[in-house]
């Protein structure tokens, strides 16, 4: 069974403890600058560890009873894809997390994918309420 490399197990370590004392006020220490995070509900990536650390807070406010219970890893040891459930409300979610580290145990993608459908729209209709001013923003701003 592959492991993660030594640094990027270090930050999954830390990422896990994060999301489970439902705190991630030093998550930016986990990112590379230009991370790029990609959304289920979003046609383009979001660039950069500013953007993508405010959506991982948020996400994290949103999520109910969230869970991760199953891991994998990739031959090279430098990525992981993490299994989830939550809810939102009467919206159960089920989705994962495919993350990519460097050499130094830094996130340079962030990938989400969730379903059911329904679950997906309520968690996009959520983020546009509390994130859609501030993603304009940064999207213009990176423009």
């Amino acid at each position: 069974m592959p492991s993660l490399h030594p640094a990027a197990q270090g930050t999954l370590d830390r990422w896990h403890q994060m999301v489970a004392d439902n705190v991630l006020d030093d998550v930016d220490e986990l990112l590379h600058p230009d991370v790029v995070f990609r959304s289920p509900a979003a046609h383009k990536p979001y660039p950069t560890a500013e953007t993508t650390a405010q959506i991982l807070r948020t996400v994290l406010q949103v999520f109910e009873d969230f869970t991760y219970h199953r891991q994998l890893v990739s031959d090279d040891g430098c990525n992981v894809v993490l299994e989830f459930k939550c809810r939102i409300g009467d919206k159960a979610l089920h989705g994962i997390d495919m993350i990519r580290f460097d050499e130094a145990g830094r996130m340079v993608e962030f990938e989400v994918m969730i379903r059911p459908l329904s679950g997906l729209a309520a968690l996009a209709e959520l983020l546009a309420q509390r994130l859609g001013p501030y993603l304009a923003a940064r999207k213009a701003q990176l423009a």
